[in-house]
């Protein structure tokens, strides 16, 4: 009996996650497929969204790593509580992360009165808000990375001699490729999806700040077939992305490697 609701459950769930997507592809045009892919506004878009989010996801390493490595491993009064404060944008409905975003780096905001522009509706706010949400991400995932590296490999590096900052590069870093390595596949899946704090900071310029999820929305008045190529195309990177993950997750053989090459 139990076996039967589990599987009743599980096809129920199954169906409910891939219908909506199956009826996406489902809704194709296929002959317009070429043409809405290479139509110029869809061009410019999915343009948009490669560099600005691989930019979000450069930021998010750089400054993210050091964070992650400290929340993994280092042990400070409020600890908690900036661990909560890094994944708080992970909960935060997506208008609200945008609002927040206009009143701290708007014209008139916190930061932006002081600065006497604002970075509101340019290329800097889609940044911005894409690293914002997408942050969290991957210090969350490079935080539990750091985590799972053997401190016992590390103490053996600083005992041969090696300074701190060279045993971080050459041992930790390449012991966590792998959840690294995932942690950013998601950032930049989180980075190119995101849309409600860039609508609400950045605005919906053609051109400027419209990337591939803005330009969905903006299709869905005026051309249905361009929207559904679209978001077609959304869904397969989406795919892509999650077999990366997973398949890097599932490879810690890599940094295994490269500490033996070093």
């Amino acid at each position: 009996m139990y076996r039967l609701l589990a599987a009743v459950a599980t096809s129920l769930i199954l169906l409910f996650l891939l219908l909506p997507l199956i009826a996406v592809f489902a809704s194709l045009q296929w002959t317009q497929v070429a043409s809405n892919l290479y139509d110029p506004l869809v061009f410019s878009a999915l343009r948009l969204s490669l560099s600005t989010s691989v930019i979000s996801v450069a930021i998010s390493v750089l400054l993210g790593s050091p964070l992650a490595y400290l929340l993994a491993r280092g042990d400070f009064r409020g600890k908690r509580l900036v661990g909560a404060l890094v994944e708080l944008p992970m909960v935060l409905p997506p208008a609200v992360a945008g609002v927040a975003l206009l009143l701290a780096f708007g014209r008139q905001g916190l930061v932006g009165q002081y600065l006497g522009f604002g970075l509101s509706f340019s290329i800097l706010a889609v940044i911005l808000a894409q690293t914002f949400v997408a942050v969290p991400l991957y210090i969350r995932a490079a935080r539990g990375s750091f985590a799972a590296v053997d401190p016992d490999l590390e103490r053996v590096s600083l005992t041969l001699g090696v300074s701190p900052g060279r045993t971080f590069y050459r041992v930790t870093i390449p012991l966590s490729l792998p959840g690294l390595f995932g942690g950013m596949v998601m950032t930049w899946a989180r980075a190119m999806g995101e849309f409600g704090a860039t609508i609400m900071f950045a605005g919906n310029l053609q051109g400027v700040t419209r990337t591939l999820p803005l330009a969905i929305y903006t299709a869905m008045q005026s051309d249905f077939s361009a929207a559904m190529v679209m978001s077609a195309l959304m869904i397969v990177v989406s795919v892509v992305v999650l077999l990366l993950a997973r398949g890097a997750l599932r490879r810690p053989e890599w940094g295994e490697r490269s500490v033996a090459e070093h």
